[in-house]
């Protein structure tokens, strides 16, 4: 007879006993034995490089502690990636997580100077593998108490460093430095001009403004929301590579004679190349005349906020920005991706993103606290115009879905403390400092970058006998089968245009040890000769 009863307490007998412990325990164990010696192959590797050449392992080959490099179309048969119908298990799984460890980028190696990034640390590791055992979404509340405490607790200290010391000071995690810039300028355009939120541009011709040196994520942003990459207006720079304030005052000028809206700036700390800080308080009075949002992007160069000697001319008069990025996951080796947007009354970031979305976001009903609205908007969501504390954090984001990327910074933050991080940022402004000397001292190169070093990367030709060829041509070519070669060494850098041709982009962190670059001068002088000698 069939029942409509539950079970009994005793469970149904139907139903195998859970032993998910059990085999995550017995993974793990087995997936450590593979990723512990990716990362001594590193640590063994360090020693090496000094010699201009790194570790050799499995019989040579294209096989580096850096990387067992190939093409992609050489990669994929010895990768054999399938996905079938019939699960292959653990065997398969950890057989294709070994293959995985092979053929990526160890950048755990001292020889990974090629990105705007390195290595992360074990507190990192632990940090990630607790955020896989919680997998829960950061969007609201109810599902993630303790996460969501701790990103407001973590953006508001991050946000008091950069000044923003007032009571509504604080930030939300981004996936990224692009999207915190992104999401910058949404925020500017709704609260400039609260309508754009319901009505859209209506027929304005809205622009921004970002030096000759900003990051493409300005102008990717203006594609995606209907401005159109024509209206960012690079601003000129000067000889460092700042963003100059007086062509920026004539540039708003022309941009209001033409008739079009300037809305918004764009101002680098640390830009992507030659690493140059822009002049924030002199921009800071140029967006004030114009009623222009500031905002500073802080994603590769903001962290030097944690050294007090680095931030005094660097970030002075970042107090006065409207918003600013910072990026962890990059100068403070923080697991990607790990990003921030900070500000100074985050209820404008509320007002310019909230939407009524009952089924999902319950804080404005439920917050026991009150906060006054923002002064001249009345257009609050829900149709009130106060704001009250946000504790559902995705009612300030684009994205709906939000890991707790804010968790792996205070972790960081917590084991290493602020005197370690600027201890960190010493070691790795030194070392640069220490690249840019050997180079300097070498005939056979010649310095892009200038000293004193902005940031932690150095620019550079290799130049036999200091002397560039007349082709531009020729010296890009150089450059880029010189950076090709050194893969097959252990070292892997990056490459940028220039005025004489593409040039090299070392980025040296915070773990660079100064036997490493000797190493990598070393490399480039022999590699450079092969590479000279055949053209």
């Amino acid at each position: 007879m069939a029942s409509n009863s539950l079970p009994n307490r005793s469970g149904n007998p139907s139903d195998p006993p859970l032993s998910r412990a059990d085999d995550v325990s017995e993974l793990l164990d087995a997936i450590k034995e593979l990723i512990v010696p990716f990362i001594r192959a590193a640590d063994e590797d360090a020693a090496a490089l000094q010699t201009g050449h790194g570790l050799v392992v499995k019989g040579g080959g294209p096989r580096t502690a850096l990387v067992e490099y190939h093409p992609p179309h050489k990669l994929g048969p010895l990768l054999d990636l399938n996905l079938s119908d019939e699960g292959k298990g653990k065997e398969g799984l950890l057989e294709i997580i070994q293959k995985i460890l092979q053929f990526s980028v160890n950048t755990w190696t001292q020889g990974f100077m090629d990105k705007l990034y390195s290595s992360t640390d074990a507190v990192g590791l632990a940090s990630e593998l607790l955020l896989a055992a919680l997998n829960t979404n950061v969007h609201v509340y109810q599902v993630s108490p303790a996460l969501t405490l701790i990103e407001k607790h973590t953006t508001r200290a991050l946000a008091s460093l950069y000044g923003f010391h007032g009571p509504h000071a604080g930030g939300i995690s981004q996936p990224g430095g692009s999207a915190s810039n992104s999401t910058a300028i949404v925020i500017a355009r709704n609260t400039l001009y609260p309508e754009t939120k319901h009505d859209g541009l209506g027929g304005r011709r809205f622009v921004l403004f970002t030096s000759a040196h900003g990051h493409y994520s300005v102008e990717k942003a203006a594609q995606m929301f209907g401005f159109g990459a024509s209206a960012v207006k690079a601003v000129a720079v000067d000889a460092a590579g700042r963003m100059d304030a007086s062509a920026l005052e004539a540039a708003v000028k022309k941009a209001k004679r033409d008739g079009e809206t300037p809305f918004f700036v764009n101002a680098t700390a640390g830009t992507t190349v030659l690493g140059s800080f822009d002049p924030i308080d002199a921009l800071a009075d140029v967006c004030r005349d114009h009623n222009l949002w500031l905002h500073v992007d802080g994603s590769w160069g903001g962290p030097v906020v944690f050294n007090k000697e680095l931030r005094r001319e660097r970030l002075k008069g970042v107090q006065r920005a409207d918003s600013v990025a910072v990026t962890p996951h990059k100068m403070l080796g923080v697991p990607m991706t790990c990003s921030f947007l900070l500000g100074a009354d985050i209820r404008k970031f509320w007002r310019a993103t909230t939407l009524p979305a009952g089924y999902l976001f319950h804080n404005v009903e439920d917050s026991e606290q009150d906060l006054p609205g923002v002064d001249g908007d009345s257009n609050g969501a829900h149709g009130s115009g106060s704001v009250k504390e946000v504790f559902d954090l995705a009612d300030l984001t684009p994205q709906c879905g939000r890991r707790g990327d804010a968790l792996k910074f205070f972790l960081s933050w917590t084991f290493h403390g602020s005197d370690g991080y600027s201890d960190m940022l010493d070691r790795a402004f030194a070392s640069a400092s220490y690249l840019f000397g050997l180079l300097d001292s070498h005939e056979d190169f010649v310095l892009v970058s200038k000293a004193p070093l902005p940031c932690c990367q150095v620019c550079f030709y290799y130049a036999p006998d200091g002397k560039l060829d007349e082709r531009d041509a020729e010296n890009s070519r150089r450059t880029q089968e010189i950076a090709r070669r050194l893969v097959r060494r252990g070292f892997m850098v990056d490459y940028a245009p220039g005025e004489r041709g593409k040039f090299f982009r070392v980025v040296v962190n915070r773990e660079t040890r100064r036997g490493t670059l000797e190493g990598l001068v070393k490399a480039i002088e022999a590699v450079g000769g092969e590479v000279v000698g055949k053209a």
